[in-house]
């Protein structure tokens, strides 16, 4: 498979911390790709410069083929690349309707006369059944549980009809049934065709459903390879599960 997103030596420091450090890897298209390491080993830290939230001190990354010279999230997302947080980023006075509707590039301002076009309201309706959030599209983002929040931040992503969806933790602080949701929404989306990235600290989920994974520790690429592989090595045993 082809290189759809090329991470090459990404270096980040904040005053004399360096939080990642010539980090290297690529994600190759059509693969569920776990990004894996301890607390504070550069994960978020990646993510942010990978999809133009902050400003590498060093390294490049590319997207479909093309470098991106200056990191910037709208152009990512236009292109075909789009992320979620670890704490959902929803419009809580907006309904879920008008959170997709501004997700399709609409300008905030356009809707403060709620007035959706019609065909960016039939796909978020669409997009909205298909997250079983149908019944509950007219309700305000406020009004549902953490968990119904991050499915709606899912939901939303797709809206710009992605490549590339850059995960961040999605299964932190949900119950075990939303996490056999959204795992399944991941196998179903990647059998459509788009690509993921996901950093995860829920190892039997990383396990199942991600191949290759990526191991970061202290800001640097520790170990790359099938799940099996990354379980069963020294290094990633010692750095990353303490044994």
């Amino acid at each position: 498979m082809s290189a759809l997103l090329e991470v090459r030596a990404l270096t980040k420091r904040f005053g004399g911390v360096t939080a990642v450090d010539g980090c290297t890897f690529e994600v190759s298209a059509g693969s569920i790709t776990a990004l894996i390491g301890p607390n504070g080993s550069g994960k978020t830290t990646v993510f942010n410069m990978v999809t133009g939230y902050l400003r590498p001190d060093a390294g490049a990354v590319s997207f479909d083929g093309r470098r991106a010279s200056r990191p910037d999230p709208a152009r990512f997302y236009r292109a075909g690349l789009s992320r979620t947080f670890q704490q959902p980023r929803v419009f809580r006075e907006l309904t879920l309707v008008e959170n997709l509707a501004v997700a399709a590039n609409r300008p905030w301002w356009a809707l403060l006369g709620r007035d959706v076009p019609p065909t960016d309201r039939r796909r978020a309706e669409e997009v909205l059944a298909d997250f079983r959030l149908g019944d509950l599209m007219g309700n305000k983002a406020r009004e549902l549980s953490f968990g119904q929040q991050k499915l709606l931040e899912f939901a939303a992503v797709l809206m710009g009809r992605p490549k590339l969806v850059l995960l961040d933790e999605p299964t932190a602080g949900v119950n075990p049934v939303m996490v056999e949701t959204m795992e399944q929404h991941i196998r179903d989306l990647h059998r459509q065709g788009i690509t993921f990235l996901v950093v995860e600290h829920e190892m039997n989920l990383v396990m199942r459903l991600c191949d290759p994974v990526i191991v970061l520790d202290h800001g640097a690429k520790l170990a790359e390879g099938r799940p099996a592989e990354v379980q069963r090595d020294p290094l990633v045993l010692d750095a990353y599960l303490g044994t």
